[in-house]
């Protein structure tokens, strides 16, 4: 059992950094909303490929014995599915194909989980229970994937959003009772640090949306700005957030945690990183806007795709992370719905203002509402 995160675990979730990087790129390189929500969907996929490693290796040590080498040849394959994200459904000419692809780099992945998960549960009927009832899902979400490889279009999107709805709604209806939370701390700690690498990934679009651009004062207020909004999440999330669901996890009684760890953390967390994802390519687009002088000036709004991308990352993730303290406290905590609404209509005033000033109105308005909440909390635990 780990009680600890484990090095090996941290050098699995660099294939992530890189899979997320390349869902950014794709879809800032095609902007459009069809972009968007395969931009989306490829995160989804990626995420419930991820959350079943953290459940893995909180069983035991991802470091020791045959998980070492189950980890790393998962790593293998995911490193191969995150090089292909750019061909996940349209295929580029010559070569392999990209859609098949992803489907058989996803089956491979899914099936190296359940084959550790399944070497390692012995001696636990209900473990081993839970994992047959859990293989069905993966097994008809991997064949739709397939599936969709072998159409185009709008039918490919649409096999991908049935894959993805079959194999989420079949670990939810398979019930939670075989699963196994051997350290709180650790799977807390686990998804806090997925959430890390998923804030580290809106840092690095704001640097990539000018790096070839001279530096400007516009530049270095924006970046500015977006590092702050990045900071508000951060202090949101590990101010606050973090303790309360670790706490819970740790209290609630051992024939629920299974349950609760579920939906707080496999699923809520999904809404909330995503969310941090889109945030990304706004962040990289709002740069492009303020700092490339020859294709914009100061005074151009951030639009479409773009301002949908920020406002709506930023709401979704608000959104989410007030789901996942009410789902681990009970108590629905008004800091981020308010923050999320009044976020909210920049999706449309944000057309008519200049990028830089959407990009000052969300960070303020954010952090503003973490600095009070923070106040608020302080004030009452004295």
């Amino acid at each position: 059992m780990a009680s600890s995160v484990t090095p090996l675990e941290l050098f699995f979730d660099l294939v992530f950094v890189f899979a997320l990087t390349q869902v950014t790129a794709t879809m800032a390189a095609q902007l459009s909303g069809t972009a968007l929500i395969r931009g989306l969907l490829v995160v989804a996929l990626l995420w419930w490929s991820w959350t079943g490693y953290a459940w893995l290796a909180n069983l035991v040590r991802a470091d020791q014995g045959i998980a070492r080498f189950g980890m790393f040849a998962a790593m293998a394959v995911m490193f191969v599915l995150a090089l292909t994200i750019p061909e996940a459904f349209d295929d580029a000419p010559g070569g392999l194909s990209g859609p098949v692809v992803v489907a058989v780099c996803y089956f491979t992945f899914r099936a190296l989980h359940l084959l550790l998960f399944y070497v390692l549960s012995r001696g636990d009927a209900g473990l081993r229970g839970q994992l047959l009832r859990f293989t069905p899902a993966m097994l008809a979400g991997t064949a739709l994937l397939l599936a969709a490889a072998a159409t185009d279009g709008t039918t490919r999107t649409w096999l991908w959003v049935a894959a993805l709805v079959v194999d989420y709604a079949g670990t939810y209806f398979g019930g939670a009772r075989g699963w196994r939370i051997r350290s709180a701390g650790h799977f807390a700690e686990r998804h806090g640090l997925i959430v890390i690498i998923a804030l580290g990934e809106s840092i690095v679009a704001i640097g990539v949306g000018v790096a070839r651009l001279p530096i400007s004062w516009p530049i270095v207020a924006a970046s500015t700005l977006g590092l702050a909004l990045a900071g508000g999440l951060w202090w949101a999330y590990f101010g606050i957030s973090a303790a309360a669901g670790e706490h819970a996890l740790t209290t609630t009684a051992e024939h629920k945690r299974a349950g609760l760890a579920r939906d707080a953390y496999s699923f809520l967390h999904l809404p909330l990183v995503a969310g941090i994802v889109l945030l990304a390519l706004g962040l990289k687009k709002a740069l492009e806007y303020v700092g490339d002088e020859q294709a914009h000036s100061l005074t151009d709004p951030l639009k479409g795709v773009a301002l949908a991308a920020l406002v709506g990352g930023l709401v979704m993730h608000l959104f989410a992370q007030a789901a996942f303290r009410w789902r681990t406290t009970g108590r629905l905590d008004p800091a981020q719905p308010a923050a999320a609404l009044l976020v909210a209509p920049f999706a449309w005033l944000g057309a008519e203002l200049p990028a830089l000033a959407t990009l000052a109105a969300v960070t303020v308005i954010t952090v503003a509402v973490v600095a009070l909440e923070t106040r608020h909390r302080a004030s009452t635990h004295h």
